[in-house]
């Protein structure tokens, strides 16, 4: 049975959802102190909780296909924030780890993750955010990765 509240509520969710993550993204892309991209940030906090991570694990921690996180690996790389190395068990696998300028990456990062945390968060009660995080969560849930129709064309398979 739907809910009538919401169906009452014309909530434009789909488009709701698109703008706030477009104008978070260029906000953030924006402030003079971001060195390093919100994905290569993504990719730091990964190493961070578990350096010398799989390449595959990293991928799949953000979302992302083998093309993708073989991509952000290569520009993080470039960028002297992470080095790659042969898996000792498995060589035709390959673990990612901080550098020294990574690590001072991460923490910058960290601290401005805590600044726009803060920001999105401000004028909400906990409770409300709890709410939110929850329904942030269960689209993934909802519509998993391998919902993807391009994930059954073998011409754009990254998975």
């Amino acid at each position: 049975m739907r809910n009538k509240t919401a169906d009452a509520r014309h909530h434009r969710l789909i488009y709701l959802l698109s703008v706030a993550q477009r104008r978070l993204q260029r906000w953030m892309a924006a402030q003079p102190s971001n060195d390093v991209t919100p994905a290569q940030a993504g990719l730091l906090f990964i190493l961070g909780r578990q350096d010398g991570v799989l390449m595959g694990e990293a991928g799949a921690a953000l979302d992302l296909g083998p093309a993708g996180i073989s991509g952000l690996v290569d520009r993080t790389e470039v960028a002297k924030l992470i080095e790659r190395r042969a898996d000792r068990e498995d060589g035709r696998a390959w673990r990612i780890w901080l550098t020294p300028k990574g690590r001072t990456a991460l923490a910058q990062a960290k601290a401005g993750a805590a600044e726009v945390n803060a920001a999105l968060t401000d004028g909400f009660t906990a409770a409300e955010i709890d709410i939110v995080a929850r329904w942030l969560t269960s689209i993934q849930d909802k519509f998993p990765r391998s919902s993807d129709p391009r994930s059954s064309d073998p011409r754009h398979s990254d998975e």
